[in-house]
């Protein structure tokens, strides 16, 4: 329920969220005339969309992985590029490259830029982590200040940009990790699972049929800007910011008041970043479901996707098969939420939960 402490949504923005709900609505249904199932990774991926930020989806092959992320901008009314990651990909085929251009008329020889695939809306990163570290940080740039430099001069990117890359977790041979710096920029880390069999089923009886129609253009451009800015002016309470706070911190090992079951399997925690994300995701969440106030759940129901590649486990983790989900989930069963009366309690420790909470 809402917050009576937090702030209120301006009546504009009320009607906006009201828009934006509907628009959602409409993606989906879209969507679904596409993909089968896969509704908590649709949520997800959308979630990540309207916050801003970019998702990294991990999925064995022949999970519809790509085309969700094709569908997806088409739906959006957004330019989309597709970059096949190979082990022989360069920065340049990225970015771009100056060439040298001859003026028949004038005889003048200049340098001109032409521009890589990274100058889209969308940009799809297939098995991003089969490149070189060296190509994969051709990217960092774009993700975090949305430019290109090439040649000394920086070239602005249009917006909205989303990168959205795809990785298989099974075939390691011929890959290279990305570098934790790189996961960090990533917003959502989100895990694409087998279908159910009646989800099978209907795959089968949707893609051995006719050709599906065009799908329709739910959205446009200045829409999603607009929609993104408004999820960022959601009000949020204290309490729910000290709860997206505590389960981040919760996840530091050097962190006093740390669960015991971090302190023996986790080798590096989240930074400040995953705290950010916690609350835009939630902000963008809570209003993807129509309403005007965050609160505790929110932040539980992202959880997963933003702290998942933040947790580095340790050997001792590895060896009794502790992944960082399920320390991820052990999170949420000790760290009180946010309108939980436990965090009433003045002898809580800070980490696990907020003191004065109203």
């Amino acid at each position: 329920m809402a917050d009576p402490t937090a702030p209120e949504a301006r009546p504009d923005d009320l009607a906006a969220i009201r828009k934006l709900k509907d628009a959602y609505d409409r993606i989906r249904a879209e969507m679904a005339k596409v993909i089968v199932g896969q509704d908590r990774v649709l949520e997800e991926l959308l979630t990540a969309l309207f916050s801003r930020g970019h998702a990294l989806l991990v999925g064995v092959p022949g999970l519809a992985k790509t085309l969700m992320v094709k569908t997806v901008s088409q739906c959006f009314n957004l330019s989309f590029n597709r970059i096949q990651f190979t082990p022989d990909l360069m920065p340049s085929d990225i970015t771009g490259t100056e060439v040298i251009y001859d003026d028949k008329s004038t005889g003048e020889r200049t340098l001109r830029f032409i521009k890589g695939p990274v100058f889209a809306n969308v940009i799809l990163a297939d098995e991003i982590n089969r490149t070189p570290p060296k190509t994969q940080a051709a990217l960092l740039e774009s993700m975090q200040e949305l430019q290109v430099t090439v040649g000394g001069r920086k070239y602005p990117l249009d917006q909205p940009f989303f990168v959205l890359a795809t990785q298989n977790p099974i075939e390691q041979e011929g890959t290279y990790p990305l570098p934790e710096a790189q996961l960090d920029r990533f917003m959502f880390n989100i895990f694409v699972d087998y279908p159910t069999e009646a989800e099978e089923i209907e795959i089968l009886r949707l893609t051995t049929a006719a050709p599906v129609a065009a799908l329709a253009q739910v959205i446009s451009r200045e829409e999603i800007l607009l929609l993104q800015e408004i999820v960022r002016r959601v009000p949020v309470a204290d309490a729910v910011l000290r709860y997206a706070a505590s389960l981040a911190r919760a996840t530091r090992v050097k962190e006093p008041s740390a669960p015991s079951f971090v302190k023996e399997w986790v080798q590096w925690g989240a930074g400040p970043r995953a705290s950010q994300y916690l609350v835009i995701g939630a902000k963008a969440r809570a209003v993807l479901q129509g309403r005007a106030y965050v609160s505790s759940e929110d932040v539980r129901a992202v959880a997963h996707p933003v702290l998942r590649h933040r947790i580095l486990t340790n050997f001792s983790a590895e060896a009794e098969g502790i992944t960082a989900d399920r320390i991820v989930d052990k999170l949420l069963e000790v760290v009180p939420a946010a309108d939980s009366p436990v965090l009433r309690d003045a002898r809580l420790p800070p980490v696990l939960g907020a003191a004065n909470a109203k």
